[in-house]
């Protein structure tokens, strides 16, 4: 059976939330990813934020350097070549910088995640992506929320789980790769996602592509104004991979001289939140995965990957 990658409209939630929460779980259980459109955030607010990171990526290394957090990635700047797709020896083609969560004062967490770091050189940098970081994670837990009924969940389980939770902003910059060792690395190797959900806002060129249940690599197609959503590692233990966690990758371009950026949403629980498979999901032959809480497992990954030291 081939894949198939459901569009869905966000209006529809509000217009015919039975076909719409129906239309996200069984495009989420068949093959872990869905686009959507009419998703609320503005085009005009999307350029902005890429020009941002344009701007930041197009700076000298040296000042690039200078917001390198020295903390495996969480926060700031990462540069070329650190990350590795897990169980990959080459690194990916890629530099980024990482936005988290900042809890309030009260929170539990206060103090407990990495700070946030934040360009000199980019006055409108901080504001306008901590905007478009507030508008992906209330897009992503309206999602997790419409799962719930189908899930057999109380109503408020995901927005529990995900209150506080240790979510990641990624601005991401491919460069070309022109002259770049494109034998042995591509500009994000084969993997699974970390996390519950991820949110991908249209990234400025083409690349992305699935798994397929047949062994194929699928290109996943969306424009500019619509979000991939696709279900990570949590979810799929979580659920005991009722929504599978799929392998996907980003293929070295055909045009030796051409940059791509991207803005990856990861959606995490708070770090004490449990994995363990939803009794509900179980089937006859009990869980695959063993408990763990999302703080424990982020870590275990985050080594694997090399962005974090043993």
């Amino acid at each position: 059976m081939s894949t198939e990658i459901k569009h869905l409209s966000v209006h529809d939630l509000q217009k015919e939330p039975e076909i719409f929460v129906s239309d996200l779980y069984s495009g989420l259980t068949d093959c872990g990813f869905v686009v959507l459109r009419d998703h609320g955030i503005s085009k005009a607010d999307l350029d902005k934020a890429y020009a941002l990171i344009k701007a930041f990526f197009d700076l000298p290394l040296e000042t690039k350097l200078k917001y390198d957090s020295g903390r495996g990635g969480a926060r700031g700047y990462t540069a070329f070549g650190r990350e590795n797709a897990a169980g990959n020896a080459y690194s990916d083609l890629k530099e980024f910088w990482h936005i988290g969560q900042e809890p309030a004062p009260t929170s539990r967490y206060a103090g407990v995640y990495p700070q946030n770091i934040w360009p000199d050189e980019l006055p409108e940098f901080k504001t306008h992506l901590r905007k478009i970081y507030t508008q992906l994670e209330t897009l992503g837990r309206t999602m997790l929320s419409a799962l719930t009924g189908p899930l057999g969940l109380e109503s408020t389980f995901f927005e529990e789980m995900s209150k506080d939770g240790n979510s990641v902003y990624r601005l991401l910059h491919y460069p070309a790769v022109e002259g770049l060792d494109t034998a042995h690395s591509m500009r994000a190797a084969a993997h699974a996602d970390i996390n519950l959900v991820t949110l991908l806002l249209g990234a400025t060129d083409s690349g992305l592509e699935i798994l397929g249940k047949e062994g194929e690599w699928i290109p996943v197609e969306s424009t500019s104004d619509e979000i991939v959503l696709d279900t990570g590692d949590m979810m799929s233990r979580l659920t005991n991979d009722v929504f599978p966690s799929t392998i996907h990758r980003v293929i070295n371009p055909s045009r030796l001289d051409c940059s791509r950026y991207s803005m990856p949403f990861f959606l995490h629980p708070h770090s004490e939140a449990s994995l363990a498979c939803l009794p509900q999901c179980e089937g006859e032959a009990g869980p695959k995965y063993p408990p763990i809480t999302a703080g424990e497992f982020l870590n275990e990954r985050l080594r694997e990957i090399g962005l974090l030291d043993d």
